[in-house]
Parts: C-alpha cells; sequence; structure tokens
C-alpha cells in the first residue's frame, strides 16, 4: 500500500480578516495522483502552495515522510522544496526564451551545473517527451498542447519527487482538456512521481486520479478513492459533481 508522503495536520492560513484554510487535514500518498476539487476562489491554489512552501500555515503542521517541517533544519527543508516542481496555471512559459531554455530554467536556477550537462540534459527530456524538434521555438509559436508539453518537461528536468498542478487545463478547449490529463497520467505512470492538482474539471479528473480531496468552507469535506466520492451522499460533494448550486 502506498505511504503518506504529505500529510496536513489541522492547517489554518488567513489573509488580514480573511480566514482560508480552517484546520485542513489531508493526506498525499506517494506515487498516486492526488486531486484537490472544489469551487473557484476557495483556497485551493492556497493549499497547493503550502506544499511546496510559497505560503506557511498559520497554525497546524505540514508533515514530510513523516517529520513536520517546522522541526527541520533549514537544510532538511531546502532539500524538501528541491525534491518538488510546479506546473502553473497557464504553463508560465517566458515568451522571451526559447523552448529550450524554457525548459532548462530550473536547472541553471537549481543545481549551477555546467552548460554540456545542461544540454544533454534537456535534450534528453524533450526526446523522452518528442518536443525535440521545437527546441528553437517560442511559445508564441506553439499550440496549447505543445506549450503543455514544454511545460511538463521544463516541470520534470530536475527529477521532481513531487509535481504540483495548479489548473493544469485552464483555457483548453474540451479535446484538448483530454489529451493533457491523459499527459498528466501517462507521464506520472512512467515518471512515477507524486502528484497533486488542483482542478474543477468534473467528472475528467476522475479518470486519472487515484485520490480525489474536496475543499469547502475551508475545511477538507472528502478525501478517499474517485468510487467513493461518487458514491458520497454529502450535500455539498453531490451538488458540486452534479454541477448544481446549494
Amino acid at each position: 500500500m502506498n505511504a503518506p508522503l504529505i500529510e496536513f495536520k489541522e492547517v489554518h492560513k488567513a489573509f488580514g480578516p480573511k480566514r482560508v484554510l480552517k484546520g485542513i487535514d489531508l493526506t498525499i500518498l506517494r506515487g498516486q495522483i492526488t486531486t484537490i476539487i472544489g469551487k473557484s476562489g476557495i483556497g485551493k491554489s492556497v493549499l497547493l502552495k503550502h506544499v511546496i512552501g510559497l505560503l506557511h500555515p498559520d497554525r497546524g503542521r505540514i508533515l514530510f515522510d513523516g517529520t513536520a517541517l517546522d522541526e527541520m533544519a533549514p537544510a532538511e527543508r531546502k532539500a524538501i522544496k528541491a525534491k518538488c516542481s510546479y506546473m502553473f496555471q497557464g504553463t508560465a512559459l517566458f515568451d522571451s526564451m526559447n523552448v529550450f531554455d524554457n525548459i532548462a530554467l530550473p536547472l541553471k536556477e537549481k543545481r549551477g551545473a555546467k552548460p554540456t550537462a545542461i544540454r544533454r540534459m534537456v535534450m534528453d527530456k524533450m526526446a523522452q517527451l518528442d518536443i525535440a524538434d521545437v527546441a528553437s521555438f517560442y511559445p508564441s509559436q506553439l499550440s496549447g498542447g505543445m506549450k503543455k508539453r514544454v511545460a511538463m518537461a521544463r516541470a520534470l528536468i530536475t527529477e521532481p519527487e513531487i509535481i504540483l498542478f495548479d489548473e493544469p487545463t485552464t483555457g483548453l478547449d474540451p479535446i484538448r482538456k483530454k489529451a493533457a490529463h491523459k499527459m498528466i497520467s501517462d507521464y506520472q505512470t512512467r515518471f512515477g512521481f507524486t502528484a497533486v492538482m488542483v482542478s474543477h474539471e468534473i467528472p475528467d479528473v476522475f479518470f486519472i486520479s487515484q485520490r480525489i480531496a474536496m475543499l469547502e468552507e475551508g475545511q477538507i469535506i472528502f478525501q478517499g478513492s474517485c468510487q467513493e466520492i461518487q458514491a458520497s451522499t454529502h450535500p455539498a460533494i453531490r451538488a458540486f459533481i452534479k454541477g448544481e448550486d446549494q
């Protein structure tokens, strides 16, 4: 059975008077895709940013492999952050850089590797993802689907243990949404990373996720398998899945 990799224990976060996370309890299992669902603007991305350390809880604890982040030495926390990668909403590719340089950027920032080593690693990853032929292209020259693949290559280039996906199919039509979800699922199977995805694409995410967590009113009201959430009789869960106002 997959072991817990990340655990939220009673995590609270507020921005001024606005309480966003109100005692989050959440378990992310190693080697699986866990998708966090819920209505827009309720804190899904805020929760995601706590995983990678872009935000820190006001109260509560976040554990990696059973050890709380606040008990780790700075070097240990830095090592955890180095295991994570982030695929931003809308890909966040730099228009002034070609595809090669976009993918190489995390290596230059994190590892200080020699240019020859960076080139080899980037070209290897591009070959794995079948995008080597667009190395000199700029983002403006790429289709939406190709941009997603380039963003995935950049997320994978540091060989992360954890990849966070923030609304990865935003702005895509139904066919490209399906292709993007398949890409995430296929590469997760192939490379074995743990994925945490924020999405509201129901029922699409049920086909690629092993676990679903639903955020509602600042708390996780459900976490479990896709089959379990679809069988839930909780009114808020049923309404969200069916696309109904509560």
